[in-house]
């Protein structure tokens, strides 16, 4: 299942401020609203983009179970970002119920990738899954 896009774009620079909302060294804001302005054109509703301390996190609206998506800069190499789906897995557990997350996910992966691409903003985009030993 595809979960981790990783690519590489100089079009999502820091925001002046941006290292007191996130953990030092760490951005994406940019990237994060870019995304949320685009989502809703391919289906999916966003109803919160805010920091976390790794980067900046993308909640989408979705009764089954909730979705959401991580986006920041990747310590990896210059100008590389990095943008993950959770849930990750195929199923989660909901009162006891093994629910399929798969279709959510697999579309929200598509959906990603053609925003990227067709922006022109992401070069060498590879994806991975979340069980991905890094």
């Amino acid at each position: 299942m595809r979960t981790h896009l990783e690519f590489v774009s100089t079009a999502f620079p820091p925001e002046p401020g941006e290292d007191e909302q996130v953990n030092p060294g760490l951005y994406g804001k940019r990237l994060a609203e870019f995304l949320s302005e685009e989502l809703p054109r391919h289906g999916f509703a966003v109803s919160r983009v805010g920091p976390e301390d790794w980067g900046w996190r993308i909640d989408l609206e979705n009764p089954a179970f909730p979705v959401w998506v991580g986006c920041g800069n990747y310590q990896k190499c210059e100008n590389c970002f990095l943008c993950f789906i959770e849930p990750s897995r195929p199923f989660v557990r909901r009162l006891l119920r093994k629910i399929p997350t798969t279709d959510t996910v697999e579309r929200l992966a598509a959906a990603l990738q053609m925003i990227l691409e067709q922006s022109g903003k992401a070069q060498q985009m590879r994806w991975w899954s979340g069980t991905r030993d890094n």
